[in-house]
């Protein structure tokens, strides 16, 4: 199936989610994210505000900012993402597209431990389908293969196979409500030692 068509019926489907199960799921998501030892090691977190549905992250930065970690969110600038720290959530204002983000000076994300990506659909090669606008595949592909690129799904925007293209970026490692898929190798062979 072509990436616009898994775009529109993922989309759709999240569109029929009640606000109740956005936060049950998100919420599951986000415990099981918060015990993975990738996390627990992590001392800088890059995450995203979530619009239209996606999963929600104020759980994890709640417990990331509590524990002492450093937080990125992502601003759009341009035609690309600047990644900004943040010491509290009250700081992220809705910026172009009316999504909560920083306004502060820039930080490289190749700092941070873990870099968590919204997206449309993965499948189980880490491969993802976006919104279309390639924020997140120019700014994050020289992070690939690294071990830091983490998604965020429900389960059904997590599908078999998807045909990628060659700016796509790939996820290392995928968390929905109910698993965790490590798809890189480099975290598969660290989590064997």
């Amino acid at each position: 199936m072509p990436k616009r068509a898994h775009r529109a019926a993922v989309l759709a489907r999240r569109r029929e989610l009640t606000a109740s199960q956005v936060v049950s799921l998100s919420l599951a998501l986000q415990r099981r994210f918060l015990e993975l030892p990738e996390y627990r090691s992590a001392r800088e977190v890059v995450l995203y505000a979530p619009i239209q549905g996606e999963v929600g992250t104020a759980e994890v930065a709640a417990a990331a900012l509590s524990a002492g970690k450093k937080l990125l969110y992502p601003a759009v600038v341009g035609d690309d993402l600047k990644f900004c720290r943040v010491t509290a959530l009250t700081e992220l204002k809705p910026g172009r597209f009316g999504i909560l983000e920083p306004d502060g000076p820039g930080c490289d994300p190749a700092g941070a431990d873990l870099v968590v990506v919204p997206g449309v659909a993965f499948d189980m090669e880490g491969r993802r389908i976006g919104y279309g606008k390639g924020y997140y595949d120019r700014s994050l592909h020289r992070l690939e293969g690294s071990g830091k690129l983490v998604a965020f799904c429900y389960d059904f925007q997590l599908l078999q196979e998807i045909v990628g293209e060659p700016h796509d970026v790939t996820m290392d490692l995928i968390v929905t409500e109910s698993r965790v898929v490590r798809v890189n190798k480099h975290i598969r062979e660290g989590e064997q030692q």
